[in-house]
Order: C-alpha cells, then sequence, then structure tokens
C-alpha cells in the first residue's frame, strides 16, 4: 500500500513539473504585437468627408476619452467628430475591433484654406496587461486652394518667421511683392511707426519757417523722409540675410545711442527757438549753385532723420522683416528679398505720407501757433532722446528722466500761471498741464521707491505690483549662455521648455517682460514649462552662434521644446506677442 501511494506521489509529481514547465515555457514564448501591428489607422478622403478607420487587433482596446481628432497644421484646431458607441471594459469606455469616424470636409475648410495635416490621437492596451505608449498618427490632405487675401489674412497674424520664408520660397514673385506691402500697411497701425510722426512734423515745421508750407513741398518732404527709411530697412535685410548677422546690433550700442540721443537734443532746442541749426553760409551759396534752394533745402537732413529713425526708432525686429531675412539667408535671392522689403517699408510709410500731404493743406495759416507747434515737437524730440536713452541706463534713471520732462512740460505749458490770459481753449492747456505735473510727480516719487515701469509706479506701495515684471514660472539664470549649456538645461528638464531671446535695447522684449508675461492667463499656461531667458545685449560669439544654431535674426524671439527636448522650430515666434494669444499659444504646445 505503502509502495503504490509513493508511486502515486512521484507520477504526479512528475506530471506537475511538466505542466508547470510547459505553462513557464508558454510565457517566455507570448509575444506582444508592436504598435503598428495592434492599431493600423487609415484616412481617406471621399467625396465631402474624410473617412478614418482604426483598426484594432484582437485581445486589444482602446479608450474611448483618448481617441481625438485634431487639425495640427497650419494651425491647430481640435475637431469635434461623432465616434461611434462604445462598450464597458472593467470600468472603462472602450472600443474593439474597429473604429470607423467621417470628418465632413466642411468642418475643415471653413477654418483652414490651403493643404493642412489631420492628427489622430488615441491610447489602447492589451487584454493581457501591456499598455502602449499614446499613438498619434498624422495625415496631409490638400485643400481648397487659398486665395490672396486669405493667405495674407493668415500670415498677417504668424509671428513664425520660418513659416514666412516657406510662403516666400512657393509663391509668385508678385505676390511676395503685394503680401509684403499689405504688411507694412499692418505695421503702420503698430507702435512701431507712432514715434516717427513728431520727427517728421517737426521737419516740416521747421522747413517752413515762418511760411506756410505747401503741400508739394511738404509730400516731397514726407517721401524723401520715407524712401530714407525702406532703403534703410532694405539694405539692412539684404546684408543680414547674406552674412547671417544682425545689423542693428551695433547701431544698439551705448555710444551710438548716446550720440543719437545727443542729436536728438540739439534738435529739441532749436525748435524751442534758442538756436537754428544749418549748414554754414558758405555751404549754403555752393549748394544754391547746384540746385534752386527752395527745393533742396534740407533734403540730406531728412534723409539721414529717415535712415536714424529706421535703425534707432523702429520695432526691434518684425515677423515679415524676420521672414524676409531668412528667406535671403536661406536661398541667396537678395534681389526678390530686398524688393520685398522695400514696399513693405513703403507701406508703413503710407501714414506718413498722408503726414506730409496733411501739413500742407490742412495746416492753418502762419502765425503765433507755429512757434507753439515746434515747442510741441520740441518736447516729442526729448522723449525721444529718453527713449533711446532707456536702452542703456537703469530703469530708476529712466523714470527720473520721464519724470522731469512731464514736470518741466507742465512748467513749460504754465501750470501755475495765474494771469487772465487763461481763458477759452487755455483752460484745456491748463488741465493738460495739471495733468503733466501729477503724473511727473508720481514718476518722481516711483522712481525714488524703486520702482521701474512708468505704467506702474508705485508698484513698490502696492500688493499688486508684486511680479510686475518679474515671470514666475522656473526660471534660469540668463547670463552666459552658449548653445551646449542651453541644450544641457533643455535635456534636464522633465516639462516642455520656453527660451526668451532678449536684450535690453530692444523695446518689445520689455513689453513682453512688463505685459506679457506677467499676465494671469499666461503665468497659469507658463506653470508647464522650463522659462529659460537668454539677455543677447552682449553681442558675443556665444550669442551670434545660438542665434545661428536656430536660425534667428534678432530679438526678441521665443522658442520651444518639447516633453522630448525636440526643438520645434514650427512654434517659433518673433516680435512682440499680445498676452491673449501668447496663452493660447501656450496651451496649444504639447
Amino acid at each position: 500500500m505503502r509502495n503504490n501511494f509513493k508511486m502515486l506521489l512521484l507520477a504526479s509529481l512528475f506530471l506537475s513539473t511538466f505542466l508547470f514547465a510547459d505553462f513557464g515555457s508558454a510565457l517566455k514564448k507570448q509575444k506582444f504585437l508592436s504598435p503598428d501591428e495592434a492599431f493600423q489607422v487609415t484616412a481617406v478622403k471621399k467625396g465631402d468627408a474624410i473617412e478614418t478607420k482604426l483598426t484594432i487587433a484582437d485581445s486589444i482596446h482602446v479608450y474611448e476619452d483618448s481617441l481625438k481628432y485634431e487639425i495640427t497644421k497650419p494651425k491647430t484646431i481640435p475637431l469635434n467628430v461623432t465616434k461611434p458607441q462604445s462598450h464597458d471594459f472593467d470600468g472603462d469606455k472602450v472600443y474593439e475591433k474597429e473604429v470607423s469616424v467621417f470628418i465632413p470636409l466642411s468642418m475643415i475648410e471653413s477654418e483652414v484654406k490651403g493643404d493642412y495635416t489631420l492628427s489622430i490621437w488615441f491610447e489602447g492596451c492589451s487584454d493581457n496587461g501591456i499598455c502602449y505608449q499614446p499613438i498619434v498618427k498624422t495625415f496631409t490632405f490638400k485643400g481648397a486652394d487659398a486665395g490672396v487675401f486669405d493667405k495674407i489674412s493668415s500670415l498677417a497674424n504668424e509671428g513664425n518667421t520660418a513659416k514666412i520664408a516657406d510662403v516666400l520660397g512657393s509663391e509668385s514673385a508678385l505676390f511676395i511683392i503685394f503680401l509684403f506691402f499689405i504688411f507694412g500697411l499692418l505695421l503702420a497701425l503698430t507702435p512701431c511707426v507712432f514715434p516717427m510722426v513728431p520727427i517728421l512734423s517737426s521737419i516740416i515745421v521747421s522747413q517752413a519757417g515762418n511760411e506756410k508750407p505747401s503741400m508739394v513741398k511738404a509730400f516731397f518732404t514726407s517721401l524723401v523722409y520715407v524712401v530714407a527709411m525702406a532703403l534703410t530697412y532694405t539694405v539692412v535685410g539684404v546684408v543680414a540675410g547674406l552674412l547671417g548677422a544682425d545689423i542693428q546690433a551695433a547701431m544698439q550700442n551705448p555710444w551710438v545711442l548716446t550720440v543719437f540721443a545727443a542729436m536728438f537734443v540739439a534738435l529739441a532746442f532749436s525748435l524751442f527757438g534758442y538756436y537754428e541749426i544749418g549748414l554754414p553760409s558758405s555751404w549754403q551759396s555752393k549748394i544754391s549753385k547746384t540746385s534752386d534752394n527752395a527745393q533742396s533745402k534740407g533734403i540730406l537732413g531728412t534723409a539721414i532723420m529717415g535712415f536714424l529713425s529706421a535703425l534707432i526708432v523702429g520695432p526691434c525686429v518684425a515677423p515679415p522683416l524676420g521672414g524676409a531675412v531668412l528667406f535671403i539667408s536661406h536661398t541667396g535671392d537678395a534681389l526678390l528679398g530686398g524688393v520685398a522689403l522695400f514696399v513693405m517699408s513703403m507701406g508703413m510709410g503710407v501714414p506718413l505720407l498722408l503726414v506730409g500731404i496733411g501739413a500742407g493743406k490742412f495746416m492753418p495759416k502762419p502765425g503765433g501757433w507755429m512757434m507753439r507747434v515746434s515747442q510741441v515737437f520740441g518736447v516729442m524730440m526729448l522723449g525721444l532722446a529718453v527713449f533711446m536713452l532707456a536702452r542703456i541706463l537703469p530703469d530708476s534713471l529712466t523714470l527720473i528722466l520721464w519724470a522731469l520732462l512731464f514736470i518741466g512740460s507742465a512748467l513749460y505749458m504754465g501750470v501755475f500761471d495765474s494771469s487772465s490770459e487763461s481763458q477759452g481753449m487755455m483752460k484745456l492747456v491748463k488741465l493738460l498741464a495739471v495733468i503733466f505735473m501729477l503724473y511727473g510727480a508720481s514718476l518722481f516719487v516711483g522712481a525714488m521707491s524703486g520702482a521701474t515701469s512708468m505704467l506702474h509706479p508705485f508698484a513698490k506701495f502696492t500688493a499688486g505690483g508684486k511680479g510686475v515684471t518679474i515671470v514666475e514660472v522656473d526660471q534660469n539664470s540668463h547670463l552666459g549662455y552658449s548653445v551646449e549649456r542651453l541644450m544641457k538645461e533643455v535635456e534636464a528638464s522633465d516639462k516642455p521648455v520656453v527660451v526668451d531671446f532678449g536684450k535690453d535695447s530692444c523695446t518689445a522684449c520689455t513689453e513682453l517682460e512688463v505685459i506679457t508675461f506677467p499676465d494671469a492667463r499666461v503665468q497659469k499656461q507658463l506653470k508647464r514649462f522650463t522659462f529659460i531667458k537668454i539677455d543677447l545685449t552682449a553681442n558675443s560669439d556665444e550669442d551670434k552662434a545660438l542665434l545661428k544654431e536656430f536660425e534667428l535674426f534678432g530679438t526678441p524671439n521665443i522658442i520651444f521644446f518639447g516633453k522630448d527636448n525636440k526643438y520645434m522650430p514650427e512654434k517659433s515666434l518673433t516680435g512682440f506677442i499680445p498676452p491673449k494669444k501668447f496663452a493660447k499659444h501656450l496651451k496649444d504646445i504639447k
């Protein structure tokens, strides 16, 4: 009996060993499908819709809430499609076998003109226990051809210079020239052109002397000024494109800015009537022998002022300018790029030409009022001098200069004058003088308290002043960056990365710091990112290498890296970006 029991036990042990060995071998031989084997996706245009089909292998399911359809190029547009009914699987809504979704073309082509890219996002798991990484499949379709104005409308709001350069490389020369003229007209509506209006107006007034300027002469002066400005932008853009250099950086040298600021101060005091700026009489007599003095007087000076305005007062870098520079750099087509830049600058100058026409047609007869107008333009010239010096002086000192300018203007306007002459229109002037005095005093008190912003002079006294110019995100140091250091910090980040390239002399960079970055909507989005600020003021070899590495020209430029640490050139932004637009742009970056 005992022997029989031993035999049975040995047989059971042998059988169990065989079965478990076979089961273990089966486990070892089990092979999970690759993502391409587990999920097959197709998207085909049929009639007036795109038919998409997601085929899922056996024993694999896709979560309903992970399945998303989106247009990702030329811009991001989530698609609200009708998905089939899902079923329950361990408490989750899932799909198995096959998922077919039809996307009406009208849903896409009402938002996008031209070619577009459809992306399908999903996440799935095997019943045997493995879950796949999130998957995205992309499909490119040829859409309805965009009309001229559709293309212009799309690019007008484009902040990515690379995309503008791509358009330059794919469109006809005639379209490119027309496009850049429209860009110029749009730039004319930005603050870039505003500082040039008082400069040109003061030139017209000073050249008229005590006479009313004729419309022809005023328009000719404006034309000389605008053409000089246009030629400057053209030459700078073409040279920068061919040489890959930021020419404007040289014009932001502290010595250069100081000299030009002094020129504006000298011009201001001339407008105040303290002296008259002009060529020596011997030079004037020689000039008059070669051309009609009435027509040639001031042409050279006007052209020089147009040249200086383009380099000093103009924007740091506008996306159209950067796009043209990048196009010239890539293709070497300096002729087309130069013509495009010239036409853009002439479009920018349209309001200035209207100033010239208006000065000759709508200005009243000569009189004592012209001295007042000259004085107003003199104050504007002093403001422009402070504006330029702000790029190289400490913020607190700049605030004091602005305070002195407003207080001095108020005193000049007779803020404390109680004479009986302050009647009628002069009462409004007195009211404006009081406002200038109060604002100037506010700036002075703010500067003494350590404030740095003209918009927030009492920032140090109010709780709301916190964070006005400081971006409260994971921000790294901005000194001494090289390409190698930047990439190391990008690779060390477990978040998407924002890199902001700026410099002290860049007005648009300051606007980003004061207006865009502190905005609550932007701050909310920036918490998902690592924020790196790089200062290019020194224009060192490392700074130039950074710009060359990412094909950037000038500042401000903002570039992005994804969670996978890969550079995203299609997301780059150039120039000032309003808070709402920047927050939306950040939201679209995964």
